[in-house]
């Protein structure tokens, strides 16, 4: 992504991801706090279970970040839909009140696909703010990935500057910790030759991207 013309990306998406671990990890400290001067068994078990669930919580954001920030080393060009199915499905049973369907052709997707499905979930389950269906989809087809996910439910709440950052629209100077990883998937689309789309309704939310698949993994 040498062509970036912002150099706070990376702050940006660092800043999104110290936001997002900020809750999970305080809840730690503040468990191991209430461990240290807390003697009755039933109330010491409940701050393990509270270390436990914030402990998972954790790691699985990490994992998330991982696949859908990094460079997700340990991978070859084709990542296993196994991996994005399992680190979605974590992130959906934290949040709870969502309940995910999987459509995919594939057993493996290109590396930077599955960059902007992770993404695309990770938009679509803020959106579902009172809970509600995920809809993720995603096929190989005609030398293209094309990947679809729609959140729907009671209330969505989505940041339009969010969809503008998608399509492009967003200038690199209106960043925020926010909207960085749609702009970020939008920079990986428009280098592969590729584009991202959305559609906004009142009750769901289509998120969209069709990106060519590189020449040498065409066959």
């Amino acid at each position: 992504m040498t062509d970036n013309p912002s150099p706070d990306l990376a702050a940006l998406l660092c800043s999104r991801l110290c936001h997002d671990l900020l809750s999970p990890v305080g809840a730690m400290s503040n468990g191991l706090e209430l461990l240290a001067d807390e003697h009755d068994p039933a109330m010491r078990k409940q701050c393990m279970d509270l270390l436990e669930q914030s402990a998972k919580a954790s790691t699985d954001k990490l994992k998330f970040f991982r696949l859908a920030f990094g460079a997700a080393g340990g991978f070859g060009e084709m990542v296993e839909v196994a991996e994005p199915k399992a680190v979605i499905d974590a992130l959906i049973g934290d949040a709870k009140r969502v309940e995910a369907n999987w459509a995919m052709d594939a057993a493996k997707l290109p590396k930077d696909a599955v960059k902007v499905l992770l993404n695309l979930a990770h938009i679509a389950l803020d959106a579902l703010i009172r809970g509600g269906t995920l809809d993720i989809g995603a096929e190989m087809t005609g030398g293209n990935t094309e990947i679809v996910v729609r959140a729907a439910g009671d209330k969505i709440a989505f940041d339009e500057s969010i969809g503008h950052a998608l399509q492009g629209d967003l200038p690199a100077d209106e960043l925020s910790s926010r909207t960085a990883p749609a702009y970020m998937i939008a920079q990986l689309a428009k280098k592969a030759g590729g584009g991202l789309q959305y559609q906004l309704g009142d009750d769901a939310l289509v998120l969209g991207a069709v990106l060519p698949q590189p020449e040498g993994l065409i066959g």
